[in-house]
């Protein structure tokens, strides 16, 4: 079996309370051999941090995800430093800048933002980034934030813009929406970029894949990404599977080749 990655998944989420174990089952079924699940806020840190502890084939980051912007404070930036001590973790995330939802005052955003980018550099750690209505500016901070690494989730950008990140050291998260035929412009990107920049994400519970509209995400979906993927580029899903599995071993500092 090809032993997959899914690299955003946010199984804290409450549509997962009842059923994870077998969410986390049907997920090794299909091969997915660890999912990275990212904190939003200060208030779910302790959850991610179970399902850490508890299963070793999820991995956490800890971060203040820009929706959630008023419920952060500054001492919740404050307690970042010492939680990372405190709990395993592989990346900081996730984090960014959201311009699409109305109300998210853009300064305090980049505040948030620019805080936590410092302490990834500080401590040598990726980061997770959001980035919607906002690659532009993100682009923009990452490079003045210069040695940092890390992934642009659920990227929908243009060709030039991913091109930008790649620059940057930089991956890009691919999940269900390479999946949906109208997504033209980032079928595009995926079929043509660097596979050494690819990481598999799913978003769960969001982001369902075509097929699936109005259903909750889940893991095991990653290799139905895997697959559309493989499609696109005319490429066997094995390769594909092995080269984005090593690329999330790199980014986020684990053994190269898990087993599902």
């Amino acid at each position: 079996m090809i032993a997959i990655v899914d690299t955003h998944a946010h199984l804290d989420d409450a549509s997962f309370a009842a059923d994870l174990a077998p969410v986390m089952q049907r997920a090794v079924d299909a091969g997915v051999a660890r999912v990275v699940v990212p904190a939003i806020d200060r208030g779910n840190w302790e959850a991610v941090a179970r399902l850490a502890a508890g299963d070793e084939r999820i991995a956490a980051g800890y971060g203040l995800h820009p929706l959630m912007l008023d419920q952060h404070r500054d001492e919740h930036l404050d307690e970042l430093p010492g939680w990372l001590d405190a709990h395993p973790h592989v990346a900081i995330g996730e984090i960014g800048l959201d311009f699409y939802v109305e109300g998210l005052e853009p300064s305090r955003q980049r505040e948030i933002f620019t805080r936590q980018l410092d302490l990834a550099g500080e401590r040598k750690l990726p980061v997770i980034v959001h980035a919607r209505r906002a690659l532009e500016e993100v682009t923009l901070t990452l490079r003045r934030h210069k040695g940092l690494r890390g992934v642009v989730h659920s990227f929908a950008g243009s060709a030039e813009q991913a091109r930008q990140l790649f620059d940057l050291g930089f991956m890009l998260g691919i999940g269900g929406p390479v999946t949906y035929e109208r997504a033209r412009r980032l079928r595009e990107v995926v079929r043509t970029m660097p596979l050494e920049f690819m990481l598999l994400e799913t978003d769960s519970p969001d982001q369902p894949l075509h097929g699936h509209q109005g259903k909750r995400n889940e893991p095991a979906l990653t290799a139905s990404v895997l697959e559309a993927v493989a499609a696109l580029r005319e490429e066997s899903a094995q390769d594909i599977a092995h080269a984005t599995t090593a690329n999330a071993a790199r980014l986020f500092g684990w053994a190269p080749d898990p087993k599902p």
